[in-house]
Parts: structure tokens; C-alpha cells; sequence
């Protein structure tokens, strides 16, 4: 009995152990800026560069887009998948795995292929077009996180009887989505929001072979010229990323117990 409760904690200390001695060692090898003592002048550097700030803002911005256009995109066909074609589910969820499984390097010259400047629809012809296309690229990235967020929270609310109520209200199919479909949803949307979010933040292929400047390419820039604020850098990705799955919790939480009350 006590070697069988002990086998699990060795699981977790090991498990720990790999996990944050890497952090903890890049954490105080990004304080060693400024010879014989610890200091934050790595991370001052990195916050005042304009750089960061730019790219920064453009990624958080796409971010903000894509995470838009994913819910416009995933919400009404997962509603339609579990209100009417339930049959179908297989498919739809086969094909939201398969940018898990074709690699986004694949994705992308995908795109360049087809949207270049000497085709029907050339989107890489300007900046804008661009940024366009880079932000559809970040959807098909995150649609199975998206999906799976939205589909979960559908499975979870009784979608027949809420739609069959709205409508003997006279509501419209529109209006049902937005006003008793999505705000039941919430907290399914808002988890894949914030994976979308991390996503996007630290994307550097697609953002890189379209030229734009997003935060994933300013990383590899930076790592590539620098010594101490890459691992600064690499702190701040990683605060940014742990803070999107600590709200994603939050939001659950707050989720179940507003289902129990």
C-alpha cells in the first residue's frame, strides 16, 4: 500500500523537477545581465525596445482577429453539427485534427501557392492582404482547439430544448445563436480564445515566411543576436502563455458554479 501511494508523488517530484529547473535556470541566467550581481536590466532592455513593443502589439492584435473570426467561424457550424447533423460529427472533427497533423510550414506554402501576387485572389500583394491571409492561417492553426472548447460546451447544455424554446418565442435562427446559444457557451468560447491567444503569440513559422512582424519572428531575431534577453524573452512568453491557462481555469471555475447555482 505505501509503495503504491509513494509511486505517484516520485512521478510528480521527477515531473517537477524536469519542468522547473530549465525555467529557474534560464530565469537566473536572464538576472546575470550586469556582471557580479543579479539585476532586471535584461528585462528593462527588452520592455523599452520599440521592437517588441511593435511586434508585440501586431501579434496581439492578429490574435485579437483571429480569435473573431474562429468563433464567427466554429460556433454556428458546431451548433448546426449538435442541433442537426450529429451524424456528421466524425467528419467535422477529423477535419479540424488535420492542422495537428499537416505541418503549419505545409499550411503556409499552401497559401503562397495560391494567394501570391500572380493569382485570382493576391493577397500577398500587400501589406494588408497579408494580414489577412496570416490571420486565416492562424485560424486553420487553432481550429482544433477552438472546436474541441466550443463542442465540449455545446455537449454540456441542453441545445434541442433551448432552441425549441427560442423559437416557440418567435425568435430567429440568428438570434437564438447570439442571444441564447453563445452566452451559454461563454466559458467554452472564452477557453478557446485564450489558447488561440497563446497560439498566436508565439507563432514563428507562418509569420516568418509571410514577412510580417509578429512576436514569433522578433523571438528568433533577438535569440539569434543576443545572450541575456532571449532568456528574458523566453520568461515573458512563458508568463504570457501560463497567464491565458490560469484565466482559462478561472473562467471554468467561475462556469461551474454558475451551472450549480
Amino acid at each position: 500500500m505505501k509503495q503504491s501511494r509513494i509511486a505517484p508523488w516520485i512521478g510528480v517530484i521527477f515531473g517537477a523537477i524536469y519542468f522547473l529547473v530549465p525555467l529557474i535556470a534560464t530565469f537566473e541566467f536572464s538576472l546575470r545581465m550586469e556582471r557580479g550581481r543579479y539585476s532586471f536590466e535584461a528585462y528593462r532592455i527588452v520592455l523599452g525596445d520599440p521592437n517588441f513593443q511593435a511586434s508585440f502589439g501586431y501579434s496581439a492584435f492578429i490574435a485579437v482577429c483571429t480569435i473573431i473570426v474562429g468563433v464567427a467561424l466554429v460556433v454556428p457550424t458546431a451548433y448546426v453539427v449538435q442541433l442537426k447533423l450529429p451524424k456528421l460529427r466524425p467528419v467535422i472533427e477529423f477535419l479540424t485534427l488535420l492542422p495537428l497533423v499537416i505541418p503549419a510550414i505545409v499550411i503556409v506554402f499552401g497559401y503562397l501557392r495560391m494567394y501570391n501576387s500572380s493569382s485570382w485572389l493576391p493577397l500577398t500583394g500587400s501589406a494588408r492582404g497579408t494580414d489577412v491571409l496570416l490571420t486565416f492561417s492562424y485560424v486553420t492553426l487553432a481550429l482544433p482547439y477552438m472546436y474541441r472548447s466550443v463542442d465540449t460546451g455545446l455537449r454540456a447544455i441542453d441545445v434541442r430544448t433551448l432552441t425549441e424554446a427560442a423559437q416557440s418565442l418567435g425568435s430567429s435562427w440568428p438570434r437564438i445563436l447570439l442571444t441564447v446559444i453563445l452566452p451559454n457557451v461563454r466559458v467554452a468560447v472564452l477557453s478557446g480564445s485564450f489558447l488561440t491567444f497563446a497560439i498566436v503569440i508565439g507563432e514563428f513559422t507562418m509569420a516568418s515566411l509571410l514577412n510580417r512582424p509578429a512576436f514569433g519572428p522578433y523571438l528568433q531575431l533577438i535569440g539569434a543576436n543576443r545572450a541575456y534577453e532571449p532568456a528574458a524573452l523566453a520568461i515573458i512568453a512563458f508568463a504570457i502563455t501560463w497567464a491565458c491557462m490560469g484565466l482559462i481555469n478561472l473562467f471554468g471555475a467561475m462556469g461551474q458554479q454558475t451551472q450549480r447555482r
